[in-house]
């Protein structure tokens, strides 16, 4: 994006940003990711341990990947990022479109997304290239398919009646019974997992050969 165009957007893009979080710390108990419940949530060790284990993918490979525009600062950012949003957004999107939860929250949904998706690494870029990276459009697909596999996956939950289904989906949510069942959790969220190595194999292929390994 040349750089005319690329600063208002990125202005622009920022301005979204702090409206959400103005709207979040006015009214924090109208926003389920602002609760203990959440965190504890967020918290339970397979979610955790998946998390740990992404992150240090995307921090510690970076350099060798060959893509200029991943490095360890923006691959730990939205690796964060992602872990501490991704599940609510997603889950928002849901329930929005059930009519559980009014429009607001999509927008402060959306704002997350796209700030872990996409805008901290265009800003990020912006500041350290002094240019707009060319890649941000092809990144916005990418990363948002990264964002809501992850956003699925730490929302699975195991429930009585029911078996494994998305958090989102319960009555309550985050739903009471969360803790339990997270062998049969982690069976389905496999599935996931294996989403995002496939999406990862192309830099880890070329990952093999800077390490000379034939």
């Amino acid at each position: 994006m040349p750089r005319p165009y690329a600063i208002p957007y990125l202005v622009t893009c920022g301005t979204l940003c702090l409206i959400a979080i103005s709207m979040i710390t006015r009214r924090p108990s109208a926003y389920a990711l602002t609760t203990r419940a959440w965190v504890r949530y967020l918290l339970e060790p397979w979610k955790v341990i998946t998390f740990v284990v992404a992150a240090g993918f995307f921090v510690l490979v970076a350099p060798y990947t060959g893509d200029p525009t991943w490095d360890r600062v923006n691959g730990g950012m939205m690796s964060v990022l992602t872990y501490l949003t991704a599940p609510w957004a997603v889950g928002v999107l849901y329930r929005a479109a059930r009519g559980w939860l009014p429009g607001h929250q999509v927008f402060v949904a959306l704002c997350l997304w796209m700030l872990s998706a996409s805008w901290c690494y265009d800003g990020y870029l912006f500041l350290r290239d002094g240019v707009h990276p060319s890649t941000w459009a092809s990144n916005i697909l990418a990363s948002s398919l990264l964002y809501a596999s992850a956003g699925l996956l730490w929302n699975l939950v195991w429930q009585t009646g029911r078996g494994v289904i998305f958090g989102f989906m319960a009555e309550t949510w985050p739903p009471l019974e969360s803790s339990k069942g997270q062998s049969r959790v982690l069976v389905y969220g496999l599935l996931f997992i294996l989403l995002v190595v496939a999406m990862m194999v192309p830099f880890v292929w070329e990952y093999r050969y800077l390490l000379g390994i034939r």
